[in-house]
């Protein structure tokens, strides 16, 4: 169930986008204009209510010796995407896994690796899955930002 967002709110998640790990309260309460302890209550409220599921570090996979990054487009049974999706992510090399609504191609998943034959292990074990890959595209590099519909303007 969504819940309503404030400005205060979408203040707090603009600046936790923005760099969760380097921002203090005293700072985003400078920003959206209430005290520290204020900031503190909203975070927790929104990580309570499922709003924030969790800080994640940004990865240079290259730098960590990762230096294949590989999207595979794959079909799963519509009935058994769900599932199908979650069993992925338990093999070595998956980091994002993204279901799309409908039809063909409905599953996009993000894999690193070190060597082609990671890459090709990888691939099996999507195939014993029962995942159809349609096509794997070799990622130069992806980008991220905050997600500004908040509409913060602080």
């Amino acid at each position: 169930m969504s819940r309503e967002l404030d400005q205060i709110d979408k203040g707090i998640l603009y600046m936790l986008q923005r760099e969760a790990r380097e921002t203090t309260a005293q700072e985003i309460a400078d920003t959206v204009g209430v005290s520290p302890s204020t900031v503190r209550n909203r975070i927790d409220q929104l990580e309570t209510d499922g709003v924030i599921r969790g800080y994640h570090p940004e990865i240079d996979y290259e730098m960590a010796n990762l230096p294949l990054r590989v999207l595979f487009i794959c079909t799963a049974p519509a009935t058994r995407r769900a599932e199908l999706a979650d069993e992925i992510m338990n093999v070595q090399g998956v980091i994002d896994v993204r279901e799309m609504m409908t039809g063909r191609r409905n599953l996009h998943v993000e894999i690193v690796a070190t060597s082609t034959t990671d890459i090709s292990r990888i691939a099996d074990a999507v195939h014993e899955l029962g995942l159809e890959i349609e096509s794997s595209e070799l990622v130069k590099r992806r980008q991220i930002q905050p997600f500004d519909h908040f509409q913060f303007r602080g």
